[in-house]
């Protein structure tokens, strides 16, 4: 439990860089601008105890007192606006300071030196703790679903506050920081008014953005600019150690490695559907398509099915015939699916992207874009597809992971509907099961980039720059190389001048994820054995031994029909294309 509470203070630290905290910033600054000494550290006690609180005691306060939590954020917005306005207009406050001193000494002064500012600053960190959602890794949602069921244990309002802690200091140094600095200068402490003025302006605009939704736009549009940005915030929280506490934190039980998913074949294999547990609400959603977005809560009384996708994965693309299939099944009948895309690479995060997706394999369920792998997190899923069931009364009753299962599926589905009082009848599958077998030898799927690529088998050590590589004369099954001037970043390769690629397999088809670097499109000239692919092995995506990259997603190089062979694939691209990963049938 120490190495766990460690690693939550450094996780609330890192939060300090995360794209949550951006819109705040300007409100957490103007503290060091205006109002008395103190009032930093009321900023940062009050945000600390109004999220602590609301996060441990809302879920339990909306059962008692039915009303949209949503009215506190904009009750929030309101008090960080007028705040604004009190900064711009000082007779404004001069006025508030008469009527807060009546409530004593807490209340401070909101807009001069003349007291300590705590009551000032702490109304505003209340405010804020309202607003503010950190960017929750397990830690958070581990506290979260325990917070949604009323059963919060002594250990994970520790963790909560262990992290509100580490979350505190460094935003009470940069107010520290940023009220010295003006001290110090001068030429900057004669226009002490102004730039008080100048604060509560960027306040007002802050809760104006906040107001409409623009911080969670900005969070995005940024990272899109800079995908990788973040990559390193929840370092600490995805530990196989800490991800077994967490577990035990949630469950009451110990855990080690894998007891969970063995718990759950078990359950898969047992002619009854146990009860699995509650499941953890939908959280942390970047936006919805096909809704305007939904919660278990709201679907209580239905049966509904989680499925953990992306639409690069083409283990998910299969089995999207048969979850759309089910839906429009039983959809009149109390069934409901949910798509969670979480996505694995950084083009996956576009709404866009999704959005032809949705339309490409005629997806008409709500899909939540779970961009910041919040609702991943939350259910402790590590496979896509992901595939929880769960039934009217909002426990999980059936879990698989991959493929295949389908008839097993369809019948929980039939059983739950039927447990809810419904008349329904298993219909008989009506689309084919294209489940690769294993049968034979398969290439695993093989990453591109320089974080999982472990079967790169060119020379040459990975600068992170733009550099020369060159294969062996042969490579064994399951490797590949990089030819020509190739920079590889974490999750990609992108080729430049006479970039190659070549790779032996193993299977019936072979597809690649990729992308082309602006809207042009780029082409990839495809051979295999030495020789320009033939059109009658060549995948779908495939014209004229040549592939066109139009757009980010997983093209279809190989198909042998069913057939499964070795081979050598060779491809040349044109620069300014984006190779991701390879996967088989």
């Amino acid at each position: 439990m120490l190495a766990l509470i460690f690693f939550t203070f450094l996780s609330g630290i890192v939060t300090i860089f995360a794209p949550c905290i951006w819109p705040i910033l300007p409100i957490v600054l103007s503290s060091s601008v205006s109002g008395g000494k103190k009032k930093p550290l009321g900023l940062v006690t009050g945000l600390a105890v109004s999220f602590i609180f609301f996060t441990l005691t809302l879920a339990t306060i909306v059962t008692f007192i039915p009303f949209d939590p949503e009215v506190l954020r904009y009750f929030a917005v309101i008090i960080i606006a007028f705040l604004g306005v009190v900064l711009v207009v000082p007779a404004l406050g001069d006025r508030l300071e008469v009527l807060v001193s009546r409530l004593g000494s807490f209340g401070g002064r909101f807009t001069s030196g003349r007291g300590d500012g705590f009551g000032g600053g702490f109304i505003t960190g209340a405010a804020l703790g309202l607003i503010w959602t950190p960017c929750a890794g397990p830690i958070l949602a581990a506290v979260a679903t325990l917070a949604a069921t009323r059963s919060v244990s002594f250990e994970a309002f520790i963790l909560i506050v262990v992290y509100v802690a580490g979350v505190s200091i460094p935003l009470y140094i940069l107010t520290l920081i940023g009220g010295k600095a003006l001290a110090k200068t001068r030429s900057l402490s004669l226009y002490t008014g102004v730039i008080q003025k100048v604060f509560g302006i960027i306040m007002i605009l802050s809760a104006l953005m906040i107001f409409f939704g623009y911080d969670k736009k900005l969070q995005v549009t940024l990272l899109e600019k800079f995908p990788h940005y973040g990559n390193f915030l929840t370092v600490f929280e995805t530990q196989a150690e800490k991800t077994g506490q967490l577990e035990s934190i949630r469950t009451g039980k110990e855990t080690i490695p894998g007891e969970k998913e063995s718990r759950v074949l078990d359950a898969m294999l047992q002619p009854k559907l146990e009860n699995l547990g509650k499941a953890p609400e939908i959280t942390g959603i970047n936006g919805w398509l096909n809704s305007d977005g939904t919660s278990l809560e709201a679907l209580r009384g239905k049966v509904v099915l989680i499925d953990f996708w992306t639409y690069s994965c083409i283990n998910c693309i299969r089995t999207l015939p048969h979850v759309t299939g089910w839906y429009e099944k039983y959809k009149d009948q109390g069934f409901v699916v949910i798509g969670v895309h979480t996505p694995e690479f950084a083009f996956e995060h576009k709404k866009e992207n999704v959005a032809e997706a949705l339309k490409k394999y005629h997806i008409q369920y709500p899909v939540a874009q779970d961009n910041d792998y919040a609702t991943w997190q939350a259910y402790s899923n590590r496979y896509w597809p992901a595939h929880y069931l769960i039934d009217a009364e909002g426990n999980v009753r059936r879990v698989h992971f991959g493929e295949g299962e389908y008839e097993e599926t369809e019948a929980a589905i039939v059983a739950l509907l039927k447990e809810a009082g419904k008349k329904v009848e298993v219909k008989k599958a009506d689309m084919l099961d294209e489940t690769p077998t294993r049968a034979g030898v398969r290439t695993p799927e093989t990453y591109l980039g320089s974080d999982r690529g472990e079967k790169l088998v060119s020379p040459e050590k990975i600068t992170g720059d733009k550099q020369v590589f060159t294969a062996p004369q042969s490579i064994r099954l399951n490797e590949y190389a990089f030819e020509g001037e190739w920079q590889i970043e974490d999750e990609r390769a992108v080729a430049h001048s006479q970039g190659k690629l070549q790779l032996r397999f193993q299977g019936t088809k072979v597809f690649l994820v990729m992308s082309p670097l602006d809207a042009s499109s780029r082409t990839v000239r495809v051979f295999l054995d030495d020789r320009v692919i033939d059109q009658r092995v060549g995948g779908k995506d495939v014209s004229g031994g040549v592939v066109n990259v139009t757009e980010d997603r997983l093209y279809e190089i190989v198909d042998f029909k069913g057939e499964s062979r070795e081979g050598v694939l060779r491809l040349e691209f044109q620069e300014g294309t984006a190779v991701y990963a390879f996967t088989f049938a």
